[in-house]
Parts: C-alpha cells; sequence; structure tokens
C-alpha cells in the first residue's frame, strides 16, 4: 500500500507541534500552506507567516500586512486583531515551533534528499552551482537566499514539496553545535565541507573551534551517505576520519578523486580546466569550461561536480552541465557609467573571500582599482588578517581605496607590501569613498567593491551606478 502524499495543511501544522500547540482559529478552507515566511514584505498567497520577535521589531506588528498580501496562515504567540480570514496558532515561542514544523515536515518527505554545504567561503555559490548540475536529472530545489542558520534552514524544509527529489541546503554557524542541530533538523544525506577559514573567531574561539563546529556535518551523515571533502584545506582533508558516510576528496592535490589540474583563467570569460576522476567515480579525464569568472571558484566547481558524481551523473554528464554554468548572486559584473566594469561584493567580507576576489580583480584586463572595507568578528586575528587582504591587494590593485577603522589595517599592509603612496586612499566615510571613486574613475577601469555589509558598501554601488552617463 502506498503512503498517502503528504500535505504541509493546518491539520499538519497541529499535530506537528503537539503538546507546543497553546491554541487554534481557522483552517485556511483546508488548503495546504505554499511554504512559510517571517518577513511580511515577502509574504504571498497560500503562505503561513510566522511572527518572530526580532532585535528592532517584532513580527506581531506585521502579522495584518502578511494576512493582506495573501498568507493563510500565521504562527503567533499572542493574539493579533484582524486576521480572522487566516488560520492562526498559538505557540509560546514561535521560532521553536518553526523548527519543530521544518522537522516534523522533513521527515514526512522520505523520498527527498538532502544535500548540505556547509564551509567559511562559497556556501551559496557551492549551493547554486550544485543545484545547477543536479537539475541535468533530479527534481531540485535550493532557497535563492542564504538560508543557513536556525531561521533560514527551517524556511528553506519548509518550501520542499514532495515532488522535491534532492534539496540543496547551506549550512552556517558561529559556533558548535549549531550544524549538528541544522543537520538533526534536515537529515542530510551528502555532506560538503569546503574549508575551515577564521570567521566568526570571535564567537567561536579558534580555527580548531571551527574545524570541529564544520565537522558535525559529515559526523551527522548516515552509512549510506556521502561526504565531500575539500583535500586542498589540511582541518578538512582530516574530518575523514570522523564520518561513517561514503568519502569523496576533491581538489587539485593527488589524493582527489575528483580532481582538477592544469587550470586557466579566462578574466571575465571564466576559467577551464582539466577534470580528473578515479575512484569511487569511474575512471577518465575531460577538459571543462566554465563561463563563471574566476579561478578561485575551481574548489566550488568541484564540489557540485562531488555532488552531482556520488548521485549518480556520469562524468561526461557533468562536465557538459558545468560548461553551462551562470554566475551566481554575491559577486555580481556589471557595467557602470562611463565604461567602468563592477565586481560588486559588497554583501559580505572575510579574508579568504576578499583574497579571492582579488585574485579575480587580477584577472581582468584595465587598470584595477579596489575598495576594501572592514571584516568583522575575527577575533585577536582581526589586525592580521586585514594586514594579509592589505598585501595581496598591493599586489593586485593599480589604486586601493579603504574604509572604516579596521580598513586602515589594509591600507598599510599594502603601502608596506610596496604599493605607491599615491595609489592608497583611506576614506573616512562611504560618502568620501564615493566622492574618490568618482573622480579616480576613468573608462575601461574595473573596480572591486568589497566590505562588512556592516559599512553598507551598496550604498557606494548605488551612488556610482546613479552618475551622469
Amino acid at each position: 500500500m502506498t503512503p498517502a502524499t503528504p500535505a504541509l495543511d493546518a491539520a499538519f501544522v497541529a499535530s506537528a507541534l503537539g503538546e507546543m500547540l497553546q491554541g487554534r482559529a481557522g483552517d485556511a478552507a483546508g488548503r495546504p500552506f505554499r511554504r512559510a515566511v517571517v518577513d511580511s514584505r515577502e509574504a504571498g498567497p497560500g503562505d503561513l507567516f510566522v511572527a518572530l520577535p526580532g532585535q528592532h521589531r517584532d513580527g506581531h506588528e506585521f502579522a495584518r500586512e502578511a494576512v493582506r498580501a495573501g498568507a493563510a496562515g500565521v504562527l503567533l504567540a499572542r493574539p493579533v486583531e484582524g486576521l480572522d480570514q487566516a488560520a492562526r496558532f498559538f505557540v509560546e515561542d514561535p521560532l521553536a515551533a518553526l523548527q519543530r514544523l521544518a522537522a516534523t515536515w522533513r521527515a514526512a518527505l522520505p523520498g527527498t534528499v538532502v544535500i548540505g554545504i556547509t564551509g567559511n567561503v562559497g556556501k551559496t555559490t557551492t549551493k547554486l552551482m550544485t543545484a545547477a548540475v543536479l537539475r541535468a536529472r533530479y527534481r531540485v530545489h535550493a532557497a535563492a537566499n542564504n538560508y543557513n542558520n536556525e531561521i533560514g534552514v527551517p524556511l528553506c524544509l519548509l518550501a520542499l514539496g514532495p515532488e522535491v527529489e534532492r534539496a540543496v541546503v547551506e549550512m552556517g554557524m558561529y559556533t558548535t553545535g549549531e550544524i549538528a542541530e541544522l543537520a538533526r533538523w534536515a537529515r542530510p544525506r551528502t555532506g560538503v565541507v569546503l574549508n575551515v577559514g577564521p570567521v566568526h573567531l570571535e564567537s567561536a574561539g579558534s580555527l580548531e573551534r571551527i574545524a570541529r563546529a564544520k565537522r558535525e556535518l559529515v559526523e551527522a551523515l548516515p552509512a549510506d551517505g556521502d561526504a565531500i571533502l575539500n583535500v586542498d584545506d589540511p582541518r578538512v582533508e582530516a574530518m575523514a576520519e570522523h564520518t561513517a558516510a561514503r568519502v569523496w576528496r576533491i581538489g587539485r592535490g593527488e589524493s582527489a578523486a575528483v580532481r582538477a589540474v592544469d587550470v586557466e583563467g579566462s578574466g571575465a570569460a571564466g576559467f577551464s580546466f582539466t577534470l580528473v576522476t578515479s575512484g569511487p567515480a569511474p575512471a577518465g579525464s575531460r577538459r571543462v569550461r566554465v563561463p563563471t569568472p574566476g579561478v578561485h571558484l575551481v574548489p566550488n566547481v568541484l564540489a557540485a561536480a562531488g555532488v552531482a558524481l556520488a548521485e549518480g551523473l556520469a562524468p561526461d554528464e557533468v562536465a557538459c552541465t558545468l560548461g553551462r554554468l551562470q554566475p551566481g548572486p554575491r559577486l555580481l559584473m556589471r557595467e557602470l557609467p562611463g565604461g567602468v566594469t563592477l565586481l560588486d561584493d559588497s554583501y559580505s567580507a572575510g579574508p579568504a573571500a576578499t583574497i579571492a576576489a582579488l585574485d579575480l580583480l587580477s584577472e581582468l584586463a584595465g587598470r584595477r582599482i579596489a575598495l576594501l572595507g572592514d571584516m568583522r568578528e575575527l577575533g585577536e586575528l582581526s589586525d592580521a588578517l586585514h594586514r594579509d587582504v592589505g598585501r595581496r591587494a598591493g599586489e593586485v590593485a593599480d589604486r586601493l581605496v579603504t574604509v572604516g577603522e579596521l580598513g586602515r589595517a589594509i591600507a598599510d599592509a599594502a603601502l608596506e607590501a610596496g604599493a605607491a603612496p599615491e595609489a592608497v586612499r583611506h576614506a573616512g566615510s562611504t560618502e568620501e569613498a564615493v566622492e574618490v571613486l568618482a573622480r579616480e574613475l576613468r573608462p575601461g577601469d574595473v573596480l572591486l567593491v568589497k566590505g562588512s555589509r556592516a559599512l553598507a558598501l551598496e550604498r557606494v554601488v548605488e551612488a556610482l551606478a546613479g552618475r551622469d552617463r
């Protein structure tokens, strides 16, 4: 007898919440909920809106907006007027309820295989690449947003339908124990660990603790699962001893079963390499050309290839699909007024990601200009890591503009690395950075913008994009 197809409806929500449910009203006319959302601006017809308390605003204040936008259900900690047309579920802790609901829904989808991806750099890019390759054979879901924490992963799981065969999920962390919890909800069969780097050192405490936290993903994999490990990072390679799953080593090192050799960058046109495979994959080699710019993306591409091979795709099928990859949303390349090429990576910044972005800048033709800002949460290594970035910027950039208090260390290290004093400028604010760049930029230049989200460097991008042509 075939099990009934599960439906994420009011009855399922009430059953999943169990003793957490303090009361309910309405039934949403028996319709299944499309997904869960926590931002009323994203709410649409058929959604379940979860009213989370925020740092500055309470989600209950926006419940009516969500229902007006079409939300069919609301998860609340207290009554809110004006929601009579929606199903209401009352709990003490909406976040805990969201998490339990997501875990229960995931358990109701045994036909869906979850692929978890973690690492300090490149999770979102790898997620999108992996999903693109897997779509050659499977029905795949991957969130467009970087849903990778205690709120985002449940939202991702609740967006899955019974028709999804493969779900690719990012898993982030600030300290130990968090990825283990995400894995408990998501039940991944395949896990990818890209790298261990000095991000969130203030909360994690050390690189060893970060490695231990990332290792939680492969520790959670079942014996019939697959662990995709980047052997070019020794801390990741060492995780092979901590999983019951089959291990796929990826990288440029000779021990890699999914290996890149003879890598050649072609600037904005992308890069190429020879993909060499060996056990557990079928042995062979084939030349691959990836249209996405930046040889720093080789580990991400290999991770996507490793997952696809583990999921049964043939090497030639994988190579063909890699050749059709499109750039991800994090680093955008576009034209600014005045004939300037912009590399917009203003969303966030860590040391490895910033150096990778500078490596891409070095591949592009034209006068190379970098606007770099603070990298946050690096703990006691902050000054040394900013100086590492500064030294690479001094080697790559023809002009360097820095912003933020920590950005001063980048500028100082660039000068120490041999950059000409007239080529380095520290701006006291984003507004001053706009003024400096507006005077400096000329046709044919390539501009990289990268810094911590707290600096809001997207305002620099917006100001430059709005200049008169």
